[in-house]
Order: structure tokens, then C-alpha cells, then sequence
């Protein structure tokens, strides 16, 4: 997004994992990994992913984001996620760091319906500083910030959906999460995993490991 519109808003408003898991009843850990890697595949191609250890390393493309409308009439629909699909009620998770500089730099988890109904949260980059960032759309973007846990090092952060709401926290040590925010979410089935994007960089380095989906079962 443009700076000058998105910081007006500020303004204004005041993997490859080494860890891959699916669980729920169909799976067992010993599958887990191939199983959901499997299901995974890119909407909107990074400029290049790869998997290093047990990280996934993705670089996104310059001027990618994902955004509806709000305050600046324009919709962007560009930005990279990796995915599969999930039913009923879940928990998401990963732990992600990047190369943070340009504004806006973004890297975390997305859940979506589609292109009128998303969800995205992580660290975003902007005032100069890394903030714990949550947008939740239902065909128009509403934004949500505050200050990230740590100015340099990774961040676990969580999706949780309950029924037609869903719940994002981030922690340090991937077990003691602060909750950022809680909204609306259509029950249906949804496609979740990662995201990243540069809205105004010329490229953006992130990092993810730890990624884990559970199916909450009734």
C-alpha cells in the first residue's frame, strides 16, 4: 500500500516446517508431515521458496499485499499464501521471523474463504518499528496494531477458530499467548497456512517453522 495513505490511516486511526502437522482424527504424527505438505500449494507464487532445515525460506515480490477498500478505495489481492484447506474449527500456528525494513513488510498466518472474507496476522513493519499486525475482511479490510513482542527476534503466532469467530494470539516461546484480537468469521471451509507480502520494498525475506494445523473436533 502506498505510504502516504496507510500512514495517513495510522495517523488518523490514533515451511517447510520442521514441524508440519495435521492432526485430527484421520491422521497420525507419523504421516503428518507428507500428508499436509502434499495439500499445500501457493496462491500467488513468492519469487522464490525454499526449504532450509527446518525453516521455510520464502522471498516475496515487490508491491504485494493483501487489502479491501478501506479508507483507500483500491483492492489488492496479490500477496503470497501457502495453503490448505480446513473444515469446522481449528487451530493454526507458526513461528516467523524476516529481514523487516521497507514499510509494510509483512509475514504471518491467513485464513480465508475467499477473496471477500480473510483473515491475516504476523509482524508488520512500519514507523520505523516491527508491530503485531491483525486485518480481518469481510469485503472490506479492517486493520489492527499494536507493539511486537520483540523488536528482532521470531514471534509464534495463532489462529483459532471457533465456530463463526476466530481468535488471534502471538507468544515468544510458542506456550504463554497474548490474544491480539477476536471477530467475526464465516463457518465455512476455508483455506489456511502462510502469508507474506512487500507492499513497498523492492522484496521481502521471511521465515516460518513450527507450522501446525489441529482440527478441533466436536
Amino acid at each position: 500500500m502506498r505510504e502516504s495513505t496507510r500512514r495517513s490511516f495510522l495517523t488518523h486511526a490514533t515451511a517447510f516446517a520442521g514441524t508440519f502437522l495435521i492432526l485430527n482424527s484421520s491422521f497420525n504424527a507419523s504421516a503428518a508431515d507428507s500428508d499436509l505438505i502434499a495439500h499445500m500449494s501457493w496462491f500467488n507464487e513468492p519469487g522464490s521458496w525454499k526449504r532450509a532445515g527446518e525453516k521455510l525460506l520464502v522471498r516475496s515480490r515487490p508491491k504485494t499485499d493483501f487489502w479491501r477498500k478501506t479508507y483507500y478505495g483500491y483492492i489488492t489481492d496479490n500477496g503470497h499464501f501457502f495453503h490448505v484447506s480446513a473444515e469446522g474449527d481449528f487451530t493454526l500456528q507458526t513461528r516467523v521471523n524476516g529481514q523487516y525494513a521497507a514499510l509494510y513488510d509483512q509475514a504471518g498466518l491467513m485464513v480465508r474463504v475467499n477473496a471477500e472474507n480473510w483473515m491475516k496476522c504476523g509482524t508488520e513493519f512500519f514507523d520505523g518499528k516491527r508491530h503485531a499486525s491483525v486485518v480481518i475482511t469481510r469485503d472490506f479490510s479492517d486493520w489492527s496494531t499494536m507493539p511486537d513482542l520483540t523488536e528482532t527476534g521470531p514471534v509464534w503466532w495463532r489462529a483459532v477458530r471457533k465456530g463463526e469467530s476466530i481468535e488471534t494470539l502471538c507468544s515468544l516461546d510458542g506456550k504463554n499467548f497474548t490474544s491480539v484480537r477476536q471477530g467475526y468469521f464465516p463457518a465455512s471451509t476455508a483455506e489456511v497456512g502462510i502469508m507474506c507480502a512487500a507492499p513497498e520494498g523492492g522484496g521481502f525475506d521471511a521465515e516460518f517453522d513450527q507450522i501446525s494445523l489441529s482440527i478441533n473436533k466436536k
